[in-house]
């Protein structure tokens, strides 16, 4: 009896540490496999990230209304500069694609009488972006409507708004367009004003020809080394508990 127990014994300690080892082996495999698709679905969701980042404070009504009121478009461009001047920043350069987004939104909240960052059909900054060709990594879009009296009015109301203020001292924005529109809203006659800012996919370093082939034969080395592994993982699970030196070889592999 004290035989047959002892036999048992052993084949249960056998069995088990073949159990324990073909688990491990199989979570270290795992582990591995799944190295390579993490990597990259994490570097595509940081590039995706970056690209579709929009800012976009509350759309500021006037305060203060003047009869006179009369905007231009190169006034507005000219007092953001000198605000970022002020602030120790880079003056913004005007982007034609970028007039005609903000253009494009004037026009669009006039037509259905709207004023928000979302038009009814849901289009952003960064859809008209799209719409117009202008290729971002950041956008920003100011909006105001009310007659102010001056471009150095309207300019100075955003200033004291702080997520405008954000918008136009933002040190990563190199370009701007505006657009300054005169019509009716809400059966009254007043001004709408726009500014978009951008910060342009061209304005980024592009990898060395040699970096993306060095990174192209990586990843076609990885791919191999992910088949091998299979292979040997295969290899394990068919190898019995008493091949226990070539088991342990075939791990180490």
């Amino acid at each position: 009896m004290k035989k047959i127990f002892f036999i048992l014994s052993i084949v249960i300690l056998i069995f088990g540490s073949f159990l324990f080892f073909r688990n491990d082996i199989t979570d270290f495999y795992k582990k591995l496999s799944l190295q390579l698709p993490e990597v990259k679905e994490n570097i595509n969701s940081i590039t995706q990230e970056i690209e579709k980042q929009v800012l976009t404070p509350p759309p500021l009504k006037a305060t203060k209304e003047s009869e006179q009121s009369f905007l231009t478009k190169e006034g507005v461009i000219e007092w953001t500069n000198l605000q970022r001047k002020n602030n120790g920043l880079s003056p913004l350069k005007e982007n034609l694609k970028l007039d005609l987004s903000a253009e494009i939104k004037v026009e669009d909240m006039f037509q259905n009488q709207y004023f928000a960052h979302e038009s009814p059909e849901g289009e952003g900054v960064g859809d008209l972006a799209v719409t117009v060709g202008y290729d971002f990594i950041v956008i920003g879009e100011n909006l105001a409507l009310g007659n102010f009296e001056n471009d150095e009015v309207l300019v100075r109301a955003w200033m004291d708004s702080p997520g405008h203020r954000e918008n136009i001292l933002n040190k990563n924005y190199q370009e701007i367009g505006v657009a300054v529109i005169k019509g009716t809203y809400e059966g009254r006659i007043t001004w709408l004003a726009v500014q978009h800012f951008g910060f342009p996919v061209s304005s980024c370093p592009q990898p060395e020809e040699e970096l993306k082939t060095q990174i192209e034969e990586n990843q076609s080395q990885a791919g191999a080394l992910q088949i091998e592994l299979s292979v040997l993982k295969n290899e394990i699970e068919k190898m019995k508990p008493r091949q226990r030196q070539d088991y342990n070889q075939k791990i180490e592999e």
